[in-house]
């Protein structure tokens, strides 16, 4: 069941494919394309210019790119080279950016043109960031390698391959409850599996797959199987810079793709725009994969029943390499449920308090052991301590099983805001809006959204004698964060509720929205 022989190093995988279709594209974008034996020489050699500017074994390289063949490119790279990848949202703030720099002490970065500025000042708050590799049209920029020539260039190095695939090869941040961003330490091992024991087996993905990508390369569920798990089976992709409702159809019309994985957003607005046009049809689709957030039952089964196409449901998280559950092709599916636990991965449902396992249709937290369980947190050892607990990582989640297995996702110990797929943490929204100047106190919860599962809105308490302009206050917000995080509505509130030890009773005020 499980393809142990997906399970292998970076350049192995890329050496097997070459030898075996070399001039089968890997990775498309609608500026390029790259082949499997280009992209084994492009990464070899990107990898030994790293190691010829001095990246050492374990340092870590930021990617500050849009979705695209050189995001791809500079990723596998940096893993043959023996370093870290951190992949950070090209549409992050500077003050995002910073952090993730500092927090993994990045030496190196590949970086698009449109950042450089943004990058030079790095350089002088971070002086260990010495490398900068830049895509664009400034490529020309003093101090700065152009990557278009390191893809031609011969280097001093060979690209160092690391057998050792139980090492942490990639830093993936994610939202906490507290607010600050925390370093998820991923092996090659560990992302690999999944590719092993759920999209190869159960997906089906295979040599044969033309698929299609609309998710964000830098979060997990992106690197796990639109990077990664192309790579392990030797598939082609096509890689969109950024999800459109119509690009999307257009290609998807076009009848060259197989497999569409995304979030339940996505296929939300694509049955949206297909109740308007009743011709829209995906030929050629065999398979559609969501996971990021929960999908509801109608929307599946409706996709389902209006394109003649699966659409599997599953459930991951970064700490597990992405995926822990998933429904399968063959056999009977729970529509609503995120489906069963991947072969070789242990899951149970316990009591939060107690830890004792909770009976079948009984809520409780899931606990995950398995093979893609995260290394810990980077420079952590208190919140990894925490999250792990004897090999079990305790997700903070709230589930059920049936008795047959299915399991579905039922809330969350933590206050984690899922937006479309993507994570918001309370406390760094309110990070933001508390040091605006005519804020006294705040809170953010996540309200219903129809489309996007749920927004942020903040509660505010203004200073006395203050007067508190909305537009100022996003404006402000929009300055310290990513686009997604802003507060959807600001709702003036005489006082936040909170616990006699100051904790935030944020069901009190999710109650105030109903109302």
């Amino acid at each position: 069941m499980i393809h142990c022989e997906l399970i292998a190093p970076v350049g192995d995988l890329l050496r097997r494919h070459t030898g075996a279709f070399p001039d089968k594209v890997a990775y498309e974008d609608r500026h390029r394309a790259v082949s499997y034996a280009a992209l084994n020489d492009v990464t070899a050699k990107l990898a030994g210019h790293l190691q010829d500017h001095g990246l050492q074994p374990g340092d870590a390289v930021a990617i500050l790119l849009p979705n695209s063949v050189d995001w791809v490119e500079s990723c596998l790279a940096i893993v043959r080279a023996g370093g870290v990848a951190v992949p950070i949202s090209f549409d992050a703030t500077e003050h995002e950016v910073a952090y993730r720099i500092e927090d993994a002490d990045c030496k190196a970065i590949f970086v698009a043109a449109a950042k450089l500025d943004m990058t030079r000042q790095l350089q002088q708050k971070y002086p260990a960031l010495k490398t900068v590799v830049v895509a664009g049209e400034t490529e020309q920029a003093a101090s700065a390698l152009a990557l278009h020539q390191l893809r031609a260039a011969v280097p001093q190095s060979d690209p160092r391959d690391d057998a050792d695939i139980d090492r942490a090869s990639f830093i993936i941040y994610t939202s906490g409850t507290t607010g600050r961003a925390k370093g998820v330490l991923l092996s090659q091992r560990g992302m690999l599996w999944v590719s092993a024991a759920c999209w190869a087996p159960i997906a089906g993905l295979s040599v044969d797959d033309r698929v299609l990508s609309p998710l964000p390369l830098f979060h997990s569920y992106a690197l796990n199987l639109s990077v990664l798990g192309i790579l392990a089976v030797g598939a082609s992709e096509y890689i969109l810079d950024k999800f459109s409702t119509s690009e999307t159809i257009r290609l998807l019309n076009s009848g060259e793709f197989t497999v569409f994985p995304a979030v339940p957003t996505i296929f939300h607005y694509l049955l949206e725009a297909a109740r308007a046009d009743p011709g829209c049809r995906f030929p050629g689709l065999r398979l559609c994969l969501s996971a990021g957030a929960i999908m509801p039952a109608p929307i599946n089964r409706e996709f389902e029943e209006r394109f003649g196409v699966m659409l599997l449901d599953g459930y991951g998280i970064t700490e597990t390499s992405t995926m822990v559950t998933l429904n399968w092709r063959s056999g009977t599916r729970v529509m609503g449920s995120c489906g069963l636990p991947l072969p070789g991965l242990n899951a149970r449902i316990v009591d939060p308090l107690t830890g004792n396992d909770v009976v079948a249709g009984e809520e409780g937290e899931l606990i995950v052991r398995g093979p893609n369980v995260m290394l810990g947190y980077h420079n952590k050892p208190e919140e990894t301590a925490k999250a792990l607990k004897d090999g079990w990582y305790l997700t903070g989640d709230l589930a059920r099983s049936d008795r047959s297995g299915y399991l579905t996702i039922t809330g969350r110990l933590k206050e984690l805001i899922i937006r479309g797929g993507q994570n918001i943490a309370p406390a760094e929204v309110e990070e933001a809006v508390c040091a605006f100047a005519a804020v006294l106190d705040c809170a953010v919860v996540g309200a219903p959204h129809e489309h996007l599962g749920e927004v942020p809105v903040v509660f505010v308490v203004p200073r006395p004698e203050v007067s508190l302009v909305e537009a100022e206050l996003l404006a402000h917000c929009k300055e310290r964060l990513s686009t997604y995080k802003l507060p959807h509505a600001v709702h003036v509130v005489a006082e936040i509720p909170r616990t006699g030890s100051g904790k935030i009773i944020r069901y009190q005020l999710r109650d105030r929205l109903k109302n």
